[in-house]
């Protein structure tokens, strides 16, 4: 039966692959033509490309929006379009349901509940959630995966890969080996439900002293590999809620827990959850937050960490030595200083709100017009100089500050961002932030991290 859902063998694949292969086809031979000086429509295409991922069942879309928050690792139009993509696939129907929660709890798994949604509830990347009582009177939320998703993570990986194979041999001046293999293995943790379901665990002890936060946790017994059952909480979404007109005090307070959900975590254990868009969380009634889906979490390395806190205090000082040395912990290898001069200046531009010591929108601090510009200018640098292989810890983190900024825009909330950051980093040390981060892994059994290296 497991067999039959899932539908791993050869045809499922070959099916998958007829699905996507037209369009990752297509986005790499446009991307080569207009390399090598052909016309095409790029808006057009870029608008298909949306319209057939949306259609797939998270994979590719989630590679290739990931992809669209670095600068320069996808045509601007491409980029454009795809950052805004959100998955359109239907729910799967009760019949689905039913066989997935025999095949993961056996024969007879409704004696487990008093009552079982027969509709999906939500939808995430890789699976669908259906809202549940059980026998105790507990309301629980269940997040069943998407059938065949093995496949269907192998089958897009390979697609992607040789899409953006076509396109580095035009465009070299980001270069993505490592951006790609970070995807490839973040993906296929994302496909390991008990991971997600330690991943609950971690969060719950890392804000443990976070009353901001409200974070599930995970029904042990009813979760398995492609089944996770958590704490149904209850909140709005973030749509919804700013749709209200809310007086600022509220909006601030959105913001604040925002940003102790997301940073707590990295300047304390070294982790991020590394997708805060909007429908990863919902808001409380005392405007704090449900934070939720934690499939897309990574495990820094304490030195890289403590980059980015040296790469502050050296823009902060004007100290280019210590900004020099800094990338070296973030993971770039074998720079100029000329090209850390280059980086320096997205630097300044992505620290700038935390070095700006009074209250502000992040608007005032970081406009999303002069980003452009900034990012632009600094393409232009580094395509000067050679360019640049981006490190494989950059990823999430870039993907995490840019989600966050926006959400922040979105709040247009007005806060001492430089003080809320001063406290987070008060009396960093490394040695003590490694010893922090393996006791909180061990507790929560957080599996090592799948490595392709």
């Amino acid at each position: 039966m497991a067999r039959d859902l899932d539908n791993t063998g050869l045809m499922g694949e070959l099916r998958r692959m007829a699905r996507t292969s037209g369009a990752v086809g297509g986005i790499a031979a446009r991307m080569a033509g207009n390399r090598l000086g052909f016309k095409t429509d790029k808006g057009v295409h870029a608008e298909g490309l949306k319209s057939a991922l949306g259609n797939l069942k998270g994979p590719l879309m989630k590679a290739a929006q990931l992809l669209s928050t670095i600068p320069g690792a996808l045509p601007d139009e491409y980029a454009e379009e795809l950052a805004h993509l959100q998955s359109n696939a239907p729910p799967m129907g009760w019949s689905f349901v039913r066989r997935r929660m025999q095949a993961e709890l056996g024969a007879g798994w409704e004696k487990h509940f008093r009552s079982f949604s027969h509709e999906a509830v939500a939808a995430a990347s890789l699976g669908q959630v259906h809202r549940a009582r059980l026998i105790d009177e507990r309301e629980v939320a269940c997040k069943l995966q998407y059938p065949d998703m093995q496949a269907a993570v192998d089958s897009d990986l390979r697609q992607f890969r040789a899409a953006l194979g076509i396109y580095k041999q035009f465009e070299t001046t980001i270069r993505q080996d490592e951006v790609y293999t970070e995807l490839a293995d973040r993906l296929r943790e994302e496909l390991d439900y008990r991971r997600e379901a330690s991943h609950l665990r971690l969060y719950r002890d890392m804000l443990s002293e976070t009353p901001e936060v409200t974070v599930p946790a995970p029904v042990e017994e009813m979760s398995t590999g492609r089944l996770l059952t958590m704490d149904w909480v209850s909140g709005r979404s973030m749509r919804a809620v700013l749709g209200e007109n809310l007086p600022l005090e509220d909006r601030n307070a959105m913001a604040t827990a925002l940003f102790k959900a997301w940073y707590t975590p990295v300047y304390h254990y070294g982790v991020i959850h590394g997708d805060p868009h909007m429908g990863n969380f919902t808001v409380r009634d005392d405007y704090g937050l449900n934070l939720l889906d934690f499939g897309a979490v990574r495990i820094f390395s304490p030195r890289f960490v403590e980059g980015i806190i040296d790469l502050f205090k050296a823009l902060r000082e004007n100290n280019e030595e210590l900004a020099f040395h800094a990338y070296s912990k973030w993971g770039f290898v074998g720079i100029s200083r000329e090209t850390a001069g280059i980086l320096n200046e997205w630097a300044r531009f992505f620290y700038r709100p935390l070095m700006t010591d009074r209250v502000c929108s992040m608007q005032e601090s970081n406009d999303p017009a002069e980003a452009r510009q900034v990012l632009e200018k600094v393409y232009d640098g580094l395509k000067r100089t050679g360019g640049v292989k981006l490190p494989r810890e950059f990823v999430l983190m870039d993907r995490s500050a840019i989600g966050l900024g926006s959400a922040f825009l979105r709040l247009e909330a007005r806060l001492n961002w430089h003080n809320m950051f001063e406290e987070l980093i008060e009396g960093f040390d490394v040695t003590i932030l490694a010893a922090r981060q393996k006791e909180a892994l061990e507790k929560a059994k957080v599996p090592p991290a799948l490595s392709s290296l």
